[in-house]
């Protein structure tokens, strides 16, 4: 595995230079090669096995109960749908259960090993394809359905990969992508005023590299390139759509300890609807 750490961009920017594009994505397959997604919580079972996979997704939806409901699994029954960047496969495999014709992509060959995997323990169908979000080896209008949750901020061009989910949508279809919120109480709390203020990081480097340094999870120091947007700076990037919406979600208590566990349930879901950590964008074509 390579030490070396990639080029850290502005979360604002797209990189157009094919050097540090390169760079960005070989460290993309890096972290995700080392760290899959999600496989940290699942380390005292059997890789491969049924009960590594459940953990895995376990711990997905109780972190995160409100994935459910937003992402739709059981609404695209009999529809093509493509996720870009589907890591474990976690997300994928629901869509799967729910009856839809699932195709996934992914930059890194090791996810496609994992996916494959885990649809083989539950007899579930799919088609995973090594490749790249911002140049979707698919024909125009070939999908009902494109998904894509927390993968979009980790390409160095992230409005090109909008423009090629919009290109491979048909007339009608649906873009569902998830990214990270620049307003949100998690990146002016924990990357600016704890790690960048207290922790005196910006002194020595901007906030896209503190993210870099601090918002995956990493046993390889692997440090991927990580962006966040404000909802009109999203909302920006999905102007081809007819039609956007965003919501903002993704707070929990641990996240705001040591009152976190004093708020009402009101309070916290208040906070999470306006400040959360995740954008979660519905777009059609």
């Amino acid at each position: 595995m390579s030490t070396k750490h990639p080029t850290v961009f502005s979360p604002q920017s797209s990189v157009h230079s094919p050097d540090s594009s390169a760079l960005a994505k070989e460290h993309a397959r890096e972290q995700w090669s080392a760290n899959p997604c999600g496989a940290n919580v699942a380390r005292e079972y059997e890789f491969g096995s049924r009960e590594y996979f459940d953990a895995i997704e376990r711990h997905r939806y109780e972190d995160a109960p409100w994935i459910k409901q937003a992402a739709g699994f059981d609404r695209y029954a009999g529809k093509s749908l493509l996720e870009v960047g589907f890591g474990t496969g976690t997300d994928l495999l629901q869509f799967a259960r729910g009856g839809a014709r699932v195709t996934g992509v992914d930059l890194t060959p090791r996810s496609i090993e994992i996916a494959r995997r885990r649809f083989d323990v539950y007899s579930a169908r799919g088609e995973f394809i090594i490749g790249d979000a911002e140049h979707l080896n698919f024909a125009d209008s070939s999908f009902d359905v494109v998904y894509s949750f927390g993968v979009l901020h980790h390409t160095p061009n992230t409005a090109e990969a909008v423009r090629e989910i919009h290109r491979v949508l048909k007339p009608g279809g649906e873009a569902i992508v998830m990214m990270y919120n620049r307003r949100s109480l998690y990146y002016w709390g924990s990357i600016l005023f704890k790690h960048g203020i207290i922790g005196g990081e910006l002194l020595k480097g901007s906030a896209a590299e503190i993210m870099s340094r601090h918002v995956e999870y990493s046993e390889t120091d692997g440090r991927p390139l990580v962006k966040a947007y404000t909802r009109a700076e999203a909302r920006r990037m999905f102007s081809e759509f007819q039609h956007c919406d965003i919501q903002v979600n993704q707070l929990t208590r641990r996240d705001l300890r040591p009152v976190g566990v004093l708020l009402p349930e009101a309070v916290l879901q208040w906070l999470a609807r306006n400040f959360g950590w995740n954008l979660l964008i519905t777009a059609t074509k």
